[in-house]
């Protein structure tokens, strides 16, 4: 039954190819029939959303890439730094545990989940305040799914604007890519490309986090190499000189992928971390992604 629910819905999932109704199902999936564990494995939605992403990466020119990168990294670099700061601030001010307000401020900051991910080992968090980071991290992505085209279009925001602006104020890739692919035109090369180089902030953090925290007993965290990987393939892609016909095919085959990858990330959460999250911790991380959200959005204006 569980098997054949599971089926179905994916199935429902790819033909509405829409990203938010696939993490909708996927968290439906998930709170109905309790655990996926057994049948998605954790490392299935990642593996979808990296290939997903790179091959994006084939159909793009890395002369546009580099040129992209080069113009918006150093206020991406000042966002991330500005964002962080102000999360452990917050967490201060409310007085929240100083290893729930790292993992909020290092997800709102940089890449969500992944970051939540990679500095758990570091600073060996209480299992409810991981719980908590994660499910708000996700409750989170669901909004933006929905709120960021809407607001958009709404206000006719240039693909470039609206890739720079969610690649920023979007917590996890899979959803920036998500809201990308929403909004449409070439929205979701300018939001995959500006979010990585978002992520590659993660190795300075990991180092920080690793000095500050030091334990003989820590695990090594995982640096951001898929980063590097997607480089490649925007080198290859640009190499190959691929015609038009080839490139509407990959972006569908792409698109494919990553709405498998939303089910999948969708099918990972469950009814104990959710139930782990508090009012105050909610003020806190909400007030955070205000911050996130609005800082973005002038910075974006400024620059276009």
């Amino acid at each position: 039954m569980k098997l054949l629910a599971g089926i179905f819905l994916v199935s429902m999932a790819i033909l509405s190819s829409s990203p938010l109704i696939a993490l909708i199902l996927g968290a439906s999936f998930a709170l109905i029939f309790g655990s996926s564990e057994e049948l998605i494995k954790k490392s299935t939605g990642t593996l979808l959303l990296q290939t997903g992403i790179v091959i994006i990466g084939l159909t793009m020119s890395a002369s546009n890439a580099i040129d992209l990168t080069a113009e918006y990294l150093p206020y991406i670099s000042i966002f991330v730094i500005f964002i962080f700061l102000l999360g452990i601030l917050i967490g201060r001010i409310l007085k929240i545990d100083t290893k729930l307000s790292i993992l909020l401020a290092s997800g709102t900051a940089i890449c969500g989940a992944t970051a939540i991910a990679a500095i758990s080992p570091l600073i060996k968090p209480k299992e409810k305040d991981l719980l908590t980071s994660l499910a708000l991290i996700f409750i989170f992505n669901a909004i933006a799914l929905a709120i960021f085209p809407v607001i958009g279009n709404s206000i006719d925001m240039t693909d470039e604007s609206f890739g720079a602006w969610i690649a920023m104020a979007i917590h996890d890739t899979s959803s920036v890519i998500g809201a990308a692919l929403s909004y449409g035109g070439n929205a979701a090369e300018i939001a995959t490309t500006l979010k990585l180089g978002r992520t590659l902030w993660l190795i300075p953090l990991i180092i920080i986090i690793g000095l500050l925290f030091k334990n003989d007993d820590n695990k090594k965290a995982k640096s951001p190499l898929f980063v590097f990987v997607f480089i490649l393939a925007v080198l290859i892609g640009t190499q190959l000189n691929l015609n038009q016909q080839t490139i509407t095919t990959l972006d569908s085959l792409s698109r494919l992928f990553l709405i498998g990858a939303l089910f999948c990330i969708g099918a990972q959460i469950n009814s104990k971390s959710l139930k782990e999250v508090n009012l105050k911790t909610i003020a806190a991380a909400s007030v955070l992604w205000f911050f996130a959200l609005i800082s973005s959005f002038f910075i974006i204006n400024w620059l276009n």
